[in-house]
């Protein structure tokens, strides 16, 4: 068993079929990380070009100061399985997420690198493509707006304001990955890890990176329908990875909000508003236990009772948002107490 935090950084790097980036990979860790306090890690995730052979090459050579690890899997399983490998074998105060194609800088990796070891406050840093002013080169439009969809339902489900949940570039403390139990084997891994970190009450801080974007030619294995399978990943973080209660707690207020829905509109603009209004219980079940909830529709209910027709529509959400205030300053006071898990 590995003596955890011997070292102070273990940089993980997945790889799969990346013979043309290696060798200038290795030459900027190198020049950023050859120290005896570090340990790299490259997982060859079945590789069937020369990668093993450049890894080998590299292992053999006295070019360096830091511990190499290479591991090697027979069989291609996915970024995610790489790179959950790889944290398991690592054995760093801190493990930096590093891609081998060189999208993202190294400089910038030792750069987030000095960041977090100077702050103890600070437990993870996530790289951002759209927040720095540093050099970007990016032409692949598609790719580019489903990020940013994603993140935007990113923040929205998990109550943050990230601006890039599928960086690769990320280092966590190591109390964090005690934390979080990775189990998605492709690209969703992003969405894994920022979703568990999030559930564990660490807060995400962003550093703005440089990207310069590799074409499918150059290597670039990302597809469109990986795209599409990260809304799944988020539905599934989101709505079904959570604890009975948080799940009973999603299915009450999903409920109740679609009933505020039906004080609203007339024929199929009801049934929109009650379709509108059932997403936005589905996302209150998320931060409102059973007690909490229980005072959003109390007020509702309440709501209820003035007026006619649209008056009795706006008296309802009036009272919804009076509601929520009453249910959040409720949570913030009495979350410590015995009623806490219900809250």
């Amino acid at each position: 068993m590995p003596q955890e935090n011997s070292k102070s950084l273990s940089i993980v790097i997945p790889v799969y079929n990346e013979q043309n980036f290696l060798r200038k990979l290795f030459d900027e860790l190198i020049l950023y990380f050859n120290s005896t306090d570090v340990e790299v890690i490259t997982v060859d995730d079945g590789s069937i070009d020369n990668s093993p052979q450049i890894i080998s090459e590299f292992l053999n050579s006295n070019k360096y100061k830091f511990d190499f690890k290479p591991i090697r899997l027979d069989i291609n399983s996915g970024k995610g399985k790489a790179i959950q490998t790889g944290i398991k074998k690592s054995i760093g105060e801190y493990i930096l997420l590093q891609d081998a194609d060189l999208e993202l800088d190294t400089k910038d990796s030792n750069e987030m690198y000095n960041m977090i070891k100077s702050n103890d406050d600070i437990k993870c840093i996530f790289g951002s493509r759209y927040l720095s002013g540093k050099l970007k080169k990016n032409n692949y439009f598609f790719n580019n707006l489903v990020g940013k969809i994603n993140s935007l339902i990113f923040n929205i489900f998990f109550a943050q304001s990230l601006s890039d949940v599928h960086c690769g570039l990320k280092i966590l403390h190591r109390s964090v990955i005690k934390k979080i139990d990775l189990t998605i084997n492709d690209f969703g891994i992003e969405i894994d890890i920022a979703s568990q970190i999030v559930r564990n009450n660490f807060f995400i801080y962003e550093y703005g990176v440089s990207y310069y974007f590799r074409t499918k030619e150059q290597g670039k294995k990302i597809t469109w329908l990986d795209g599409l399978k990260s809304f799944f990943y988020l539905f599934k973080a989101r709505y079904f990875d959570n604890t009975t209660s948080t799940n009973i707690s999603i299915l009450y207020s999903c409920l109740y909000m679609t009933y505020v829905g039906s004080f609203f509109g007339m024929g199929l603009g009801k049934t929109l508003f009650m379709i509108f209004f059932f997403i936005i219980g589905s996302i209150l079940g998320i931060h409102f236990k059973i007690i909490s909830s229980s005072i959003i529709l109390f007020c509702i209910y309440l709501g209820s009772l003035f007026g006619n027709g649209n008056g009795t529509s706006l008296a309802v959400l009036v009272f919804f948002i009076i509601g929520i205030i009453i249910a959040k300053y409720v949570k913030k006071n009495y979350s410590k107490s015995i009623f806490g898990i219900y809250l």
